[in-house]
């Protein structure tokens, strides 16, 4: 009988993401035996140590990946390249400008969460709890697992391993958007929606591995691009169309995740119901994490492709991201509600970086990684300022996010600073000069020049141009427009006579949708009948909003230096055939 070798593993290399999963399994424990009283900070400073602490680990293995091209443990199981690393800091430095803001408090001392998930929403329970003051601290080790997993994601040569990272990502996330401390329904409703969906892609993404395991007989990535380049197995020359149907079916589980159309049907309803900390975490961390997986994943297969299959993908990927940026502009065009409109303005975005695929080239990769950077920070910062601007009952009583576009009109005169961070980082995202959202997508579209496809690239410009008007609609709304007089909201709401839902100053209903009936519910004219007002933060989502400004700025004016890491982060080669 063989005696067992226990492999050496280098854990300096495993760094970035044990620290992390550490503290998340640290985090379960305060849980059950650190006090009420000090839970709630013991768990934000540990949330903020263990990211700092992964950072710091990715600072400190970049000269040594970055000199070998590569660092591995077992056999490519967890297998780290300049562009893994890149990846890694990305998304460390944007979790922990979102913990920033998923930790913020009003003055009142209420946070985004409800004080029990598990509560049935409009019972006497869930009533008693929030009149007790409860606090639901188990957000943070749910986020460091979810981090945990969007680290590791990128950062593995082995399908298996890529596809637990997914549902290490994807469980907890499915948890947090049912927190939302107000539209508790509504709340619900996205995290069955994303769980529903998230299960059919990994299911496909599942699928596709297989696949990949039967014309290859190996889950390894390199290990498939050798079959693929040296196709000496039966199963690829009876059956070649085997490969590139792994090959769609692992990417459309990756799209999934990154929001492209037509896998994009469940970004509106969660990013709406869900608590919106957590939307903007989702936003900008869960995208980048995916979207490294995906380059890692298909610009490594592609290398294996002949010329006739390597077409059918890029194709592919033509179509994708020609439907993702038409969806996302158009729709958000018409949009009432400003979460949603930033889904749909994340969905645009997931085209614009689907452009840079094609031709999976070193200018794609590093354009992909400036991007989500740049969008990133924007995105962050605009899901922060919309926690601070709340709706206020007559009592004084300060309610969930005033979402729709009407309630936003004369922001400017209520918080000019507020409308200012807000406009630049929707200036950002529409690509307008001296911010980073325009070096970005200058970036991406020069990709796609190289590799060819320069058409790709006029109608990204097109598209962009078309997202402008909803970008700029609201910033005309903050700072042009006079804000909508309470007594003419009452006036509208609470008439006799039943109002088409189009009327409503609020557009929609408590849940976020137009009212069937085209009358306005209870819950819609008490939201009607609600001042509008902006809550005072206790400074960590004002310290974000200023950081992800400052970022957006300094990306925009001096991006020489990201774009020089970027492109040292993008000169990783996998093994060639």
């Amino acid at each position: 009988m063989n005696a067992f070798e226990a492999p050496e593993i280098d854990w300096a290399v495993l760094s970035p993401v044990l620290v992390v999963l550490a503290a998340g399994v640290i985090g379960v424990l305060i849980e059950a035996f650190v006090p009420d009283r000090v839970r709630r900070t013991t768990q934000v400073v540990l949330t903020l140590a263990a990211l700092a602490g992964s950072l710091t680990a990715v600072v400190l293995l970049w000269d040594t990946v970055a000199t070998d091209g590569y660092a591995f443990v077992v056999d490519g199981t967890f297998l780290l390249t300049p562009f893994t690393l890149g990846i890694q800091a990305v998304v460390a430095i944007l979790a922990i400008l979102g913990v920033l803001v998923i930790a913020d408090r009003t003055r009142t001392g209420e946070d985004s969460f409800a004080p029990t998930a598990a509560a049935v929403p409009g019972t006497t329970y869930e009533d008693a709890a929030r009149e007790a003051g409860l606090q639901q601290t188990e957000i943070y080790p749910l986020v460091l697992f979810a981090t945990g997993g969007m680290l590791l994601f990128p950062a593995t040569d082995n399908l298996i391993v890529l596809f637990i990272a997914l549902e290490v990502l994807s469980l907890p996330l499915y948890v947090l958007c049912a927190t939302a401390r107000r539209r508790r329904l509504l709340s619900q409703e996205a995290a069955f929606k994303y769980f529903l969906l998230g299960s059919f892609a990994s299911a496909i993404m599942l699928f596709g591995i297989a696949l990949v395991y039967g014309f290859a007989g190996t889950v390894s990535l390199e290990g498939a691009l050798l079959a693929l380049a040296h196709p000496e197995s039966p199963v690829l020359e009876l059956m070649p169309a085997l490969a590139i149907a792994g090959v769609l079916l692992i990417t459309v589980g990756l799209l999934f995740k990154i929001g492209a159309a037509p896998f994009h049907t469940w970004t509106p309803d969660v990013y709406q119901g869900a608590p919106t900390p957590i939307t903007g975490f989702m936003a900008a961390c869960v995208k980048a994490a995916a979207v490294g997986a995906l380059v890692r994943v298909v610009f490594t297969l592609a290398l294996g492709l002949d010329e006739p299959l390597r077409r059918d993908l890029e194709v592919g990927f033509w179509a994708v991201a020609i439907l993702t940026m038409l969806v996302g502009t158009v729709a958000g065009a018409v949009q009432t509600d400003v979460k949603r409109m930033l889904a749909y303005s994340s969905i645009a975005h997931a085209g614009f970086l689907t452009v840079a695929f094609v031709g999976f080239s070193e200018t794609g990769a590093q354009a992909v990684l400036f991007y989500v950077l740049a969008y990133g920070l924007a995105t962050l910062g605009a899901f922060a300022v919309v926690t601070l601007v709340r709706e206020q009952d007559a009592d004084g009583v300060v309610l969930g996010e005033a979402t729709h576009l009407s309630q936003w009109a004369g922001l400017a005169r209520r918080s000019p600073w507020l409308a200012a961070a807000f406009s630049l980082f929707l200036l950002s995202m529409a690509g307008i000069p001296l911010t980073a959202g325009f070096i970005a997508k200058f970036e991406v579209f020069s990709a796609a020049v190289a590799a060819g496809a320069w058409p790709l690239a006029v109608l990204g410009v097109l598209a962009s141009a078309v997202a402008v008007f909803f970008y700029v609609r609201l910033i005309v709304l903050m700072v042009l427009t006079p804000p909508t007089e309470e007594t003419e909201d009452v006036t509208e709401a609470a008439g006799p006579e039943p109002s088409p839902a189009g009327a409503s100053p609020t557009g929609a209903s408590a849940d976020g949708a137009a009212p069937a009936t085209g009358t306005l519910t209870a819950a819609e004219a008490t939201r009607a009948r609600a001042a509008v007002v902006v809550v005072r933060s206790r400074g960590l989502a004002t310290t974000a909003i200023v950081a992800c400004a400052v970022g957006v700025v300094l990306l925009g004016i001096l991006p020489q230096v990201a774009l020089d890491w970027a492109s040292q982060a993008a000169t990783f080669r996998p093994l060639q055939p």
